[in-house]
């Protein structure tokens, strides 16, 4: 990984949960799990990163 693409502690995650609030906005509530899954590969969350968004940002009727 170079110097440019490594992000400091925490900062990976507030630029994800960020993107994700724009893309949910732009997109709408339908696209929620997609935006979710896109945002977790660009910025290469970790499964333990990915499962707390998931947590917070998918409603029950979603993660169906």
């Amino acid at each position: 990984m170079t110097p440019s693409t490594m992000h400091p502690p925490g900062e990976k995650m507030k630029k994800a949960i960020k993107e994700f609030c724009e893309q949910l906005e732009k997109k709408g509530e339908s696209q929620r799990k997609r935006i979710l899954q896109n945002v977790a590969i660009k910025y290469d969350l970790s499964p333990k990163e990915f499962d707390f968004l998931e947590r917070h940002c998918l409603d029950d009727k979603t993660k169906q």
